[in-house]
């Protein structure tokens, strides 16, 4: 593809942003199964009674994509985008087929290891491909329309694994329907998706000179996203706090609600709710962030999020858990796809792909952390104290936005 008859832009690349939209949904859904039936899973088929234990297969999915994400915009920046989003769909196709003929916990944990390297994959290259093609001016919107893609996927698997468990049990159904959106996943990335890397070399060519430097080692990317730029740091010190509190709508919801005689279909109903809510108005936050900067919505999201996670204190009802999903949903609706825009506007189209990479690899490892720290926290604390730590953390890191990171939008001017 020659470089001089393409163009950055959403319209000018309307076919191949949509195609990537529904390709990020079908990766959305592998995970969007797992929301609603694993937990139950471990707890009815697998007889787990330690949180700690059970959520170690949160804990393997993050260990897993963490890092991957990293590498995943390292090989993405050398090799192209095409390859990585294929090698994803690769690890995803066992996940269901381990998890429905899994014989101990074991298998769950491992396949959720798989799981991981999909979503750090897949998921990693449907954002840095629609960075690639709409430019600087609407990165925002690109953002917002990924992640609202990825988890209406998320949402409406949510809710349907959840009707199919309840009716025909935990297994095998809802993970023979993960296992055919996985086969039409690889085969669309494979047969119908370009690759982008020429939109990042165009881009390059035409960067405002005030921001010369384009080759960076590795480490320096790793060193200027981790800790030596403040604003980078905010960025990913917010993304993680926020995997931690999805990590408590993940796996320690579910439970509660279990334990409290809720059935499958209300819990799958509770998560679906909370992904619905955040992929849809991630369509209004990325557009806002591209109108009024990325650091009021990135604050105001990890605040509301601090009290949505305080207000599981309330939940008595199936109303009180819907309200709860949707006030978390809300917050992190503010905060996910700005935090990517703020990312790729700090950092320069030359080393964005690695950027990318190393803030998804710090918000990612959430899910490890926070499996880690929910767990045990429960065993040895109790689930209030764990919860109120919890909201604690979280409103700390929309402090540190607040008074830590510059504003980004000017830099995509």
């Amino acid at each position: 593809m020659e470089e001089r008859s393409m163009r950055l832009g959403l319209r000018s690349n309307l076919t191949q942003f949509i195609l990537l939209a529904i390709n990020n949904a079908f990766v959305g859904s592998m995970v969007g199964i797992e929301r609603t039936v694993v937990p139950i899973l471990g707890e009815q088929t697998f007889h787990l009674t330690s949180l700690s234990i059970l959520l170690a297969f949160i804990v393997s999915f993050g260990i897993v994509k963490g890092p991957l994400n990293l590498v995943a915009g390292r090989l993405a920046d050398r090799w192209g985008r095409k390859p990585i989003l294929i090698l994803g769909w690769i690890f995803g196709l066992p996940v269901p087929l381990m998890t429905i003929f899994a014989p101990s916990w074991g298998w769950i944990i491992i396949a959720n290891l798989l799981l991981g390297a999909n979503q750090g994959f897949a998921w990693s290259m449907t954002v840095t491909s629609k960075v690639d093609l709409v430019g600087p001016a609407r990165r925002g919107l690109a953002l917002g329309i990924n992640e609202f893609s990825g988890y209406m996927g998320v949402a409406i698997i949510s809710g349907v694994a959840g009707y199919l468990a309840s009716v025909y049990g935990p297994r095998p159904l809802p993970f023979v329907v993960a296992e055919v959106i996985g086969v039409f996943g690889l085969l669309m990335a494979s047969l119908m998706i370009r690759e982008t890397l020429p939109y990042t070399r165009l881009e390059v060519s035409m960067v405002n000179q005030e921001r010369p430097q384009t080759r960076i080692g590795l480490g320096q990317v790793i060193a200027l996203v981790s800790f030596k730029n403040r604003t980078l740091l905010a960025s990913s010190q917010a993304g993680l706090v926020n995997k931690l509190s999805d990590t408590a709508v993940w796996g320690l919801v579910p439970i509660m609600m279990a334990q409290r005689h809720y059935s499958v279909a209300q819990i799958g109903l509770v998560s679906s709710v909370y992904a619905a809510t955040w992929g849809v108005l991630q369509l209004l936050s990325g557009t806002w962030s591209d109108k009024v900067g990325r650091k009021t919505p990135i604050v105001v999201g990890q605040i509301m999020n601090a009290v949505g996670v305080g207000s599981i204190f309330l939940t008595h009802s199936l109303a009180m858990w819907i309200i709860t999903a949707l006030f978390m949903g809300i917050g992190t609706a503010f905060v996910y796809p700005v935090l990517l825009s703020a990312v790729g506007d700090e950092a320069h189209p030359a080393w964005r792909g690695s950027a990318l990479g190393v803030y998804r690899m710090w918000r990612d490892g959430g899910y490890a952390i926070g499996g880690i720290l929910i767990g045990f926290g429960v065993d040895w604390l109790g689930t209030e104290r764990t919860i109120g730590v919890l909201a604690v953390i979280v409103l700390v890191s929309g402090l540190f936005v607040l008074f830590g990171m510059k504003e980004t939008l000017n830099k995509t001017k």
